[in-house]
């Protein structure tokens, strides 16, 4: 199988002059960046306020809000809606990943599967993700064929991407289809209606949220803006900066599914889910928010660019840091949510991070911060 080196080696390759492009091509993602940053920074400094102005939102338009403080806590909510014996499917979450949600509910005897391709790798390989955006971007198109092969079969020798692509719609598919509930994160969420704000390209989201009954959605504090105007801009803002731009979709949902079409009365449900909640999970964010050394962390957007302007990462991949919480943004959410000063004595400082980083976070200064508190440990 070929390393490391090679797979990292593509995917620099392939990505960063995209971004570049994207950058020039569409100046008005820099203006909109520095938007996000301002209504970013609002919540941070009146986090309590947000979350209990997303809460009554949630409610208003028939969701069911869960605030939770620590991942045992959001585990048992979890484990309540779901219940055993059900066919689970996955978006990709980081925070479902920061919760062991998938193996906690597998052990409650629920069929669960990842959706999102480069997770569902991972899953197939019983690996940690290596990287925020594309969790299996320490997989060579080779090692992605051969695990694709030994695990859903009928795959010949030298298959191309797209025929790896095509064979994992097809055992998917009918895992949409027979799914009792669609579990995801979010990209934003809105705290002045209560929606929830999903980018992607894959369409795996748009099944995992409308198919299955029941649709929860799971997200840290630092995912709420003031208002779904920013929401949107985040979508546009993450989706430029990883590369990918325009999106092929962004996806809005807005508590249960519903319809006006009788007497322009609206009900619920309609072809959707019957059921919406949205657990929001602490887990260090709050203390963070006070912490004038790591406030800034919480701005993060999760486009992953920092990873692959990143000389340590370039070496040590998903060995940097507490999965999913790699590379540089890593080492900074290794302490949020760990408090684990030690993957951030790795950061040689190189600050390319702090240059790439469309929210403009002085990721060495935050680091250097975590590296006093280990030394002074020490």
């Amino acid at each position: 199988m070929m390393s490391w080196d090679v797979a990292i080696s593509r995917a620099v390759q392939n990505n960063l002059p995209r971004v570049y492009k994207n950058l020039e091509n569409f100046p008005y993602v820099l203006d909109l960046a520095r938007q996000l940053r301002e209504a970013k920074m609002e919540v941070i400094r009146n986090m309590e306020k947000y979350v209990e102005m997303t809460v009554e939102s949630v409610k208003r338009i028939g969701g069911i809000p869960h605030v939770v403080n620590t991942v045992d806590e959001a585990r048992d909510v979890v484990g309540k809606i779901v219940g055993t014996g059900k066919t689970v499917i996955f978006g990709k979450s980081m925070v479902a990943y920061e919760m062991g949600l998938r193996d906690f509910l597998k052990e409650r005897n629920n069929e669960v599967w990842e959706t999102d391709l480069g997770e569902f790798l991972i899953q197939l390989a019983n690996e940690p993700p290596s990287h925020i955006i594309a969790p299996a971007v320490h997989m060579s198109k080779e090692r992605a064929e051969h695990l694709v092969r030994d695990k859903l079969g009928d795959l010949r020798k030298g298959a191309t991407h797209e025929e790896i692509v095509n064979k994992v719609r097809e055992f998917l598919r009918e895992k949409f289809l027979k799914a009792d509930i669609g579990i995801t994160g979010a990209n934003a969420v809105a705290a002045d209606t209560g929606s929830i704000i999903l980018v992607e390209n894959e369409g795996n989201i748009r099944f995992t949220t409308v198919s299955p009954p029941i649709h929860i959605a799971v997200a840290g504090f630092e995912k709420i803006v003031p208002t779904l105007y920013h929401a949107m801009i985040e979508a546009l803002v993450q989706a430029a900066y990883a590369g990918l731009y325009p999106p092929t979709y962004i996806n809005l949902t807005s508590g249960p599914s519903s319809t006006g079409d009788i007497e322009m009365k609206r009900v619920s449900p309609a072809h959707g889910p019957k059921e919406f909640h949205l657990i929001l999970l602490d887990n260090g964010r709050l203390d963070a928010s006070k912490n004038p050394d790591l406030m800034e962390a919480l701005l993060c957007i999760r486009c992953g660019r920092c990873h692959l302007h990143c000389p340590v990462y370039r070496v040590m991949g998903g060995r940097w840091g507490i999965p999913p919480f790699t590379g540089p943004m890593g080492a900074m959410w290794s302490y949020v949510t760990h408090k684990d000063p030690k993957p951030a004595t790795l950061c040689t400082h190189s600050g390319g991070c702090k240059e790439v980083c469309p929210m403009k976070i002085n990721i060495p200064r935050v680091l250097e911060k975590i590296k006093h508190v280990y030394f002074k440990r020490s």
